[in-house]
């Protein structure tokens, strides 16, 4: 896997990204993370160990297969992990939407605000590549 600084999604690329919704203890928001069709079919499929034609089927079909969603729901858990740290509130996974769900107009907000964010440009290895946009809210 190879990550370098990338661009922000954009809004029209919000309508066929997976989003994950991150909430504290209390349900309050904490950040909302866009994977964009490509990376989340691409690291769908790798996680699944299936073959890069099903990523590429997916991103062909402009929707995100069941069993690549599942894989992507698991990464979304895990990546979790990354965003707790020691003496912080506790965060967790609140909601991953998939491509043509309706996202909450608050969650659409922060993902697409400028400030806080994080955006990159990911390399699966052997299967393809894409981008994540990771945003906190305020």
């Amino acid at each position: 896997m190879t990550v370098s600084p990338g661009e922000p999604l954009g809004a029209e690329e919000v309508r066929t990204a997976t989003v994950a919704i991150f909430t504290d203890n209390f349900q309050k928001m904490y950040a909302v993370l866009g994977l964009d069709l490509s990376l989340a079919a691409n690291s769908g499929a790798a996680l699944g160990l299936l073959p890069a034609g099903a990523a590429e089927d997916s991103v062909e079909d402009k929707q995100l297969y069941p069993n690549l969603a599942e894989n992507v729901f698991e990464l979304c858990n895990i990546f979790t992990s990354l965003l707790n740290r020691e003496g912080a509130p506790h965060i967790k996974l609140y909601q991953v939407l998939y491509p043509g769900m309706e996202l909450p107009s608050d969650a659409r907000a922060v993902l697409l605000a400028l400030g806080r964010r994080l955006d990159l440009h990911v390399e699966v290895s052997r299967y393809g590549k894409g981008r994540l946009s990771l945003s906190q809210a305020p």
